[in-house]
């Protein structure tokens, strides 16, 4: 086994085991905290599988934006430590059994796919070529979409805002 295959085994496993927590976790910041995990080791993924601008894009979009947002939704939500479920048995059987049901149409369909195989190529950076075709042929795509997301922006701004009665 190859070094790289190790390390990819190892960041799957980090990156389930976390997934695990975020699941299981009792505490949402327990939860939310497992999901840092989990969003980094698909970052690391994507990184080592030399898709190195959608692995920055991971850790910049979900997990120092989304993330950092979730969490300072919950600190700031006073007494969310304090819910109390009654029954947590409820739904996790048919759960378990819909789970299990897919797990195996997935093994099955992993099973009964024609895989290619291919020698790898040369490792190569990929931004350069994300960057060339936004500035270049999806340039006014690229403008629009930033309008439309700062007329978002805005707009929230303008919603979430008090007005001051005096």
């Amino acid at each position: 086994m190859s070094i790289t295959v190790a390390v990819f085994y190892l960041l799957a496993a980090v990156t389930v085991g976390s997934a695990l927590g975020v699941a299981f976790a009792n505490s949402i910041v327990y939860s939310a905290f497992a999901l840092m995990g989990t969003l980094l080791g698909v970052a690391a993924m994507f990184v080592l599988l030399g898709a190195d601008f959608l692995g920055v894009v991971q850790l910049l979009v979900y997990v120092g934006g989304i993330l950092v947002l979730t969490l300072f939704a919950v600190m700031l939500t006073h007494r969310i430590s304090d819910v109390n479920v009654s029954n947590r048995a409820v739904g996790r059987l048919p759960g378990f059994v819909l789970v299990a049901v897919v797990f195996g149409w997935m093994v099955h369909v992993a099973g009964s796919a024609r895989w290619v195989m291919k020698a790898p190529g040369a490792p190569a950076p990929t931004t350069y070529g994300i960057g060339e075709a936004l500035l270049t042929q999806y340039a006014l795509p690229f403008e629009v979409a930033s309008i439309v997301l700062l007329a978002a922006l805005i707009g929230a701004v303008v919603v979430s805002r008090k007005e001051v009665k005096g």
